[in-house]
């Protein structure tokens, strides 16, 4: 799986993720293959768990999404509701999870950064907008805890991102640096970093 993270702070917003991918008991690290677990679409980077057939994938149905916007919970579910279209006319996605599911599912777990805030899309395209941080992947916990514990004295988002996908890294069996973290100005901030730094 994956530790993906997004963090919100101080004017500035992160988002990090580690570059493990797995086939069922084997590992593809980094040094094999250019795995980056996120990818940007406008001015939004996209940080996905899960499969990595959806890393291709959206990058193309995003492409056939007139004007994909991600600027707002509702922007968000808009965007992921006429991807989902996409994804099974064009891309043969396979939309059956559970019998007594009550929506078709996307497949896709992921979490967005852009100038606008940090969200998270989940399988049945349910949205959230986090104020201050969240992660996805099999490593999330491990992230979460690392980032509470550092959200109220770290200064930076990219700070708390770093150390949220490198607790992942350590303690979770699926994900393993280098890891990289975006960094962007929140939207009426006041100039920031607009870099990629991996570690």
């Amino acid at each position: 799986m994956t530790t993906i993270v997004v963090v919100k702070k101080n004017g500035r917003i992160a988002i990090g993720a580690d570059s493990l991918v797995t086939f069922g008991e084997t590992r593809l690290p980094r040094d094999y293959e250019a795995n980056d677990k996120i990818i940007h679409v406008g001015d939004s980077f996209i940080g996905l768990a899960g499969s990595t057939a959806h890393f291709e994938v959206l990058r193309r149905v995003l492409g056939h999404v007139q004007s994909p916007r991600l600027h707002s919970r509702a922007e968000v579910f808009d965007t992921f509701l006429n991807a989902h279209q996409v994804l099974k006319e064009q891309f043969f996605l396979n939309p059956k999870e559970e019998d007594d599911d009550p929506y078709e599912s996307s497949q896709i777990t992921a979490l967005i950064a852009n100038p606008s805030g940090i969200y998270g899309v989940y399988s049945y395209r349910e949205v959230f907008s986090f104020d201050r941080f969240w992660a996805i992947g099999s490593g999330r916990n491990f992230a979460l805890g690392a980032m509470y514990a550092s959200y109220k004295g770290a200064r930076t988002a990219a700070q708390i991102a770093t150390l949220g996908v490198a607790a992942g890294a350590e303690f979770d069996k699926s994900s393993h640096g280098p890891h990289r973290v975006h960094e962007i100005m929140l939207q009426d901030a006041g100039p920031a970093p607009d870099h990629a730094q991996a570690a």
